[in-house]
């Protein structure tokens, strides 16, 4: 079992599906070297005009890639001309003790002593990053455990993975350290049950399938994930989908996650060319099956204002209790969003299959 001060260095690996996109690497600054400037080395001249920076620190950020030049990672080495477009990427993440506590709606599906079971709803940044410091799932959890006489000095509050902030559903939280311990060691070893429903573009040929494919940063864009099927680039990934319903041109899924990585079902989904309905970070924000008929058109757009995120939803979360060693597992509903626009395209596709009865009929 991992002891506490452990726990940080295992945090990739225990990232839900999407991890947190909220979490993921900014633009810190961005310039253009004027005229007159002489060659110099990045990293000094990065060194020069960060205030505080160390050249350690710059020479790592552009060994992974958070340095480019004319949107290009260089090394460390490259000399800076006139005319060329420097961005930083911001790496830094907010400290969980300057997080503060804010008395944020909680949807608490279970409580006991050791864990609290948090039915997230979509919109909410589980994690504080930049440029997300308020109102986050961790802010909630601060006032929330607090008012309950909790410790919160715990890693992340007693948060062991987490979900994307346009991602619905079932989080678990660890309320002492032997309870953050044995969770933790439970997603490492994948024994955790986490069943999501999706909405996706397309019909799919079978009825169940596996997806596998290393996962980790784009190449040239470090705030999306992509798929390395060969090669040891990114981190081994497993999704395991099974179809619920069809309606022609997008498909109602239930996936099950045999590991846990960023973004790990929405970049699958996009790898097999079936990207999550209205997922814009996967190109699941525009009509990818169906016809070129205005009002089909129209009826997408329509699902799209209705339910203005990726469609899906952490339905299903088991895992061994902490404490007493007996299985337990929690289910939550279809947010009203993603429901509507399911029965919307049932009703769609009913209409589509009567119509094509009438005209066999003659009618």
């Amino acid at each position: 079992m991992p002891e506490i001060n452990d726990l940080e260095e295992e945090w990739d690996d225990l990232e839900e599906e999407a991890g947190s996109e909220d979490d993921a690497p900014k633009e810190r600054f961005r310039i253009t070297i004027t005229k007159g400037q002489e060659p110099l080395r990045i990293d000094k001249y990065l060194m020069n005009i960060i205030e505080g920076a160390t050249r350690n620190k710059i020479q790592q950020a552009i060994d992974n890639g958070y340095v480019t030049v004319n949107n290009q990672a260089v090394k460390a080495n490259y000399k800076i001309k006139p005319g060329d477009e420097v961005i930083v990427i911001e790496t830094r993440k907010a400290e969980v003790l300057d997080v503060l506590p804010e008395a944020l709606p909680l949807d608490v599906v279970f409580e006991d002593d050791d864990i609290l079971i948090i039915n997230k709803k979509p919109g909410m940044v589980v994690h504080p990053g930049c440029g997300n410091y308020s109102g986050t799932l961790i802010n909630g959890l601060m006032y929330y455990l607090q008012s309950k006489n909790v410790d919160t000095t715990l890693p992340r509050v007693g948060l062991v993975h987490r979900i994307d902030k346009n991602t619905s559903g079932l989080i678990v939280i660890a309320k002492t350290e032997q309870a953050m311990s044995d969770l933790a060691a439970q997603f490492k070893k994948h024994t955790v049950h986490r069943r999501y429903i999706a909405l996706a573009w397309g019909d799919f040929e079978e009825n169940e399938g596996t997806v596998e494919g290393n996962i980790g940063r784009n190449l040239r864009f470090r705030k999306i994930m992509d798929v390395f099927p060969e090669g040891d680039q990114g981190k081994h990934a497993i999704t395991h989908f099974r179809v619920l319903e069809r309606y022609n041109y997008v498909t109602l899924l239930e996936l099950r996650l045999e590991t846990g990585r960023t973004h790990q079902i929405r970049v699958h989904m996009k790898h097999i060319g079936h990207p999550l309905f209205n997922d814009e970070t996967y190109g699941g924000d525009r009509i990818i099956k169906g016809t070129v008929f205005t009002k089909y058109r129209q009826f997408v757009e329509n699902c799209f204002n209705i339910l203005p995120r990726h469609a899906l939803h952490a339905k299903e979360l088991g895992f061994v209790h902490p404490r007493t060693k007996e299985w337990i597992q929690f289910s939550s509903e279809l947010p009203a969003d993603i429901q509507q626009v399911i029965e919307k395209w049932k009703s769609y596709t009913t209409g589509m299959t009567k119509q094509v009865k009438d005209k066999l009929r003659g009618d």
